[in-house]
């Protein structure tokens, strides 16, 4: 079974950035999947969409939550293909869910763009599958609150205890919105209509399946032509 996964924790996001990934998910795969949140508040799901609510733990939240789809009772079996809420689906993704299959797969970090050679990872778009990266939550619960300190969010956590088993995706398929479709040197932003627009419009390529916005502005606050012509 293919399962897609999306995390909703606190306020940051309202219901509607779930539901526009499940519809954007749905249009761009011919791959049978189930579609599911975890969350702490399911109000305004699609009803397509499961729901799997946070267990009450201390450690959960904004930049620590994404640890609980590694955890042993996580009620998942088979591949897993999480996408954050922040991302733009415009291509067929088929091959998220079949490439390298069985490898723990993560995006290159966008400063690839800056620094050719760039190791480092970023966690808007993984694949796995279920039980095979167990270690990343259990090894954090045992000691949280010291890692917690170490670390600037899951994903630090997520590269440094996962380094071992990670796997890049294609740099092409998945890339910055701001930064690489935009261009790293014209990503000023101008307000229209109480919106946010890039001054110049991004670069597309064919092979380019998620635009991915890390920082401001998130979709729902950017009026380019491509955000409104593919978030919705």
């Amino acid at each position: 079974m293919n399962h897609v996964v999306c995390v909703k924790w606190g306020n940051k996001y309202v219901s509607q950035y779930a539901n526009i990934l499940y519809n954007m998910v749905k249009r761009h795969t011919t791959v049978p999947f189930e579609f599911h949140c975890i969350t702490d508040n399911a109000t305004g799901l699609d009803t397509n969409i499961k729901s799997i609510m946070f267990p009450n733990h201390p450690w959960i939240k904004t930049w620590w939550s994404k640890l609980w789809m590694f955890s042993p009772d996580m009620p998942l079996k088979g591949n897993i293909l999480f996408f954050d809420l922040d991302v733009i689906i415009h291509n067929n993704i088929d091959s998220l869910f079949t490439h390298n299959p069985g490898k723990f797969m993560i995006i290159r970090d966008f400063n690839r763009c800056r620094v050719p050679d760039w190791k480092q990872s970023n966690s808007s778009c993984m694949r796995w599958e279920a039980g095979t990266m167990n270690h990343l939550y259990t090894d954090f619960v045992s000691n949280y609150e010291r890692i917690m300190r170490q670390n600037w969010g899951d994903q630090d956590w997520i590269m440094k205890a996962g380094r071992e088993q990670i796997t890049h995706w294609p740099d092409e398929w998945i890339r910055s919105y701001k930064w690489e479709m935009g261009g790293f040197k014209d990503t000023k932003l101008r307000n229209k209509s109480g919106k946010w627009y890039f001054r110049k419009e991004p670069t597309v390529t064919k092979d380019n399946k998620v635009a991915v916005f890390h920082g401001q502005p998130n979709p729902m606050e950017c009026a380019d032509q491509f955000v409104v012509d593919n978030w919705k």
